[in-house]
């Protein structure tokens, strides 16, 4: 194998691929990525984890085809470290060593065998291609991937629900204590609903937000995985089965009180007054509503705190306790100025909305 790229070029693209790279394994051949120089002119790069799979394509002049894996670490560090020139990767005489080329600067490295590698995600069979919005598609991952649970043992929950159909589209995430639900237009009729974890869902939105602009996103879904697409990047996803919690049923369908606050009024109450909340128990904030005030109080054996935020509230008065990460949270993912917050009881859920 022999070629010549762009450092640049190719750095971009380690960055994509090694997203996929397993950190965990014990496994060598997943700590590595795929390189793959092909005769017209493409070098392909790819990495799996075995629960998500990129392939990234860059143009490079081939002299001469051929594979290899290489450790994703070194090998990442090595090209991002090296100035912006045209590189020259070969692979030598000696089985699977690489060498690196470029200006005064030559590496040699030891290579793994490319037969070990695992298959990259087969096509799927009978998908069709489901044309999206990256750039909302990413937005609503953004909105949601903080309410999914981190905790393995929890299965489902640990994914985002992403529903398309009859022209709408919406992404829901929980953990059993707090929801998002995120929804927008669509101009796909065809009916799609499937659950990916939400930590490759964030490692979707990363990457993403680094395609061109003015590529397109399509998607197929499989029984068992889901493979986005791009120009030239595929990433081929597994996807968790089972069924998804009934989130609609859980949204509160009436409330007797409401708030319009000051987002970043609250957020920054909030953030001062959890600041003596982390020294008890579970972050714990006391929100009194009375009258045009909210007062937010929280006390420890370290001491006490009182901010007040001026609303506008229709309703009763309402003393309710919440974890104050919780609300931070959802301040964080809401843009507009103000936001709205339901409430029935202080046994109930209270809704935020933008």
């Amino acid at each position: 194998m022999k070629f010549t790229c762009n450092q640049q070029l190719l750095s971009k693209a380690l960055n994509t691929v090694s997203k996929a790279v397993s950190v965990r394994t014990t496994i060598p051949i997943l700590k590595g990525i795929l390189i793959e120089a092909s005769e017209d002119g493409k070098v392909k790069l790819a990495a799996s984890d075995l629960d998500i799979s990129i392939e990234k394509r860059i143009d490079a002049k081939v002299e001469k085809t051929g594979s290899v894996v290489v450790l994703s670490k070194l090998f990442v560090d090595i090209i991002r470290k090296l100035p912006n020139e045209d590189l020259l990767i070969e692979t030598t005489t000696e089985e699977n060593k690489v060498t690196i080329g470029c200006s005064r600067s030559e590496f040699v490295l030891v290579g793994l065998s490319p037969s070990e590698f695992p298959a990259f995600g087969e096509e799927i069979e009978n998908a069709e291609e489901i044309s999206l919005d990256k750039d909302i598609y990413r937005e609503m991952i953004e909105k949601t991937a903080f309410s999914a649970s981190i905790d393995e043992s929890k299965g489902i929950i640990t994914g985002i629900l992403t529903e398309i159909g009859q022209g709408r589209m919406t992404l829901a995430a929980l953990d059993g204590f707090r929801m998002a639900v995120r929804n927008a237009e669509c101009e796909n009729e065809q009916e799609k609903k499937f659950i990916i974890s939400a930590r490759i869902m964030s490692e979707l939105a990363k990457i993403i937000a680094d395609i061109d602009k003015e590529e397109e996103m399509n998607i197929q879904v499989g029984e068992k995985k889901a493979a986005v697409l791009f120009r030239d990047t595929k990433i081929v996803i597994r996807l968790l089965e089972g069924e998804f919690i009934r989130y609609k049923d859980i949204l509160p369908k009436e409330h007797k009180i409401r708030v319009i606050a000051g987002r970043a009024d609250l957020l920054e109450a909030i953030e001062r007054a959890s600041l003596l909340a982390k020294e008890g128990r579970n972050n714990l904030v006391k929100i009194r509503l009375e009258d045009r005030v909210l007062t937010i109080s929280s006390r420890s054996d370290e001491g006490n705190v009182k901010e007040e935020c001026l609303i506008t509230k229709e309703g009763e008065d309402l003393e309710i306790g919440f974890n104050s990460k919780y609300i931070s949270d959802v301040m964080k993912n809401i843009e507009d100025e103000e936001i709205v917050m339901e409430f029935n009881s202080n046994i109930n859920p209270c809704l935020v909305k933008p």
